[in-house]
C-alpha cells in the first residue's frame, strides 16, 4: 500500500462508430477525478482477461464502474432475458475475472451502479432484470433530472460499513438504473434501501472493504458521496 494508491477502473466498451470507426473504450472523467482529488492514481483497465493477475499485482484498489448495459441473466441462473436487457459479454467477462481476483487478494473494491450489480452476481446473488415490471409502485430509478442532482433518498442500515462512513440514517442519491439486486449474495449485507424497497447498497463483511452502491458517488451530489470516495481511497492506502 502506498500514500498514492493505484486504483483500477473498469472501462466501458463500444463498437458503435461514433468516437471512432473501430471499437473503443470509454470512462467518464469524474470517475478518475473522484479518487485523484484524494491523492490516488486512477488506472483505466482494458479488457485483457489474460492480464488480470498482472493488473492486480499493480492495484491497491478496484472500482467496478457502471454503464448502459446489463449482466447476462445466465450468470445468475436465469434462462429468460427481459426485452430491455442489453449485455456486453466481453466487458462482463473481464469484470468478473478481475473482481474475483480482487476479492481473493483482499484488494478494496467499490462497485458503482452496474458495478454493484455485477459484484452481487460475482458473490452469488441475483438481479431484478427490470424494476418497473417487478416492483409495484416503484420510484423513478432512471431519473429525468440531471445526474448531478439527487433523484431520491435511501435509508442506510445502522451498524454497517456504509453507515459508519456516511454517519447518517438517510441520504439523498442520484439514480440511473433499471435493474437492481434481487437476492443478495450469501454472506453479504444490505446496507441501503430505497423507499420502494429496492436494494441500493450491499457490502461483504468477509472482505476488508467490499462495498457496492446503486448510485453514482463520483458525482459528489452530497457530502455522503464525498465520504464514500474518501473512505475507499483511505482503505486502498
Amino acid at each position: 500500500m502506498t500514500a498514492s494508491p493505484i486504483i483500477g477502473f473498469t472501462l466501458d466498451y463500444e463498437e458503435t462508430p461514433t468516437y471512432s470507426k473501430m471499437p473503443w473504450y470509454a470512462l467518464r472523467e469524474n470517475y478518475c477525478s473522484s479518487v485523484s482529488r484524494f491523492g490516488a492514481l486512477p488506472l483505466p483497465l482494458p479488457h485483457e482477461v489474460e492480464k488480470v493477475d498482472a493488473y492486480l499485482d499493480l492495484l491497491d484498489g478496484l472500482v467496478v464502474t457502471g454503464g448502459a448495459f446489463d449482466v447476462s441473466p445466465e450468470l445468475y441462473g436465469e434462462s429468460s432475458k427481459h426485452e430491455t436487457v442489453m449485455t456486453k459479454d466481453r466487458r462482463t467477462k473481464f469484470e468478473f475475472a478481475i473482481t474475483r481476483g480482487a476479492i481473493a487478494r483482499n484488494i478494496p473494491i467499490l462497485g458503482i451502479c452496474g458495478g454493484q450489480q455485477l459484484l452481487n452476481v460475482v458473490l452469488g446473488g441475483t438481479l431484478i432484470q427490470h424494476i418497473p415490471d417487478t416492483i409495484a409502485n416503484a420510484l423513478e430509478h432512471e431519473q429525468k433530472n440531471p445526474r448531478t442532482e439527487p433523484g431520491h433518498e435511501v435509508s442506510v442500515t445502522a451498524g454497517t460499513l456504509l453507515h459508519r462512513i456516511v454517519g447518517k440514517d438517510k441520504i439523498e442519491v442520484n439514480s440511473a438504473h433499471h435493474q437492481a439486486v434481487a437476492k443478495p449474495a450469501p454472506d453479504s449485507i444490505v446496507d441501503a434501501v430505497a423507499p420502494d424497497g429496492v436494494i441500493e447498497g450491499i457490502e461483504y463483511p468477509k472482505h476488508p472493504f467490499c462495498l457496492g452502491v446503486q448510485w453514482h458517488p463520483e458525482y459528489f451530489v452530497t457530502e455522503a458521496d464525498e465520504k464514500i470516495m474518501l473512505a475507499f481511497v483511505n482503505a486502498c492506502r
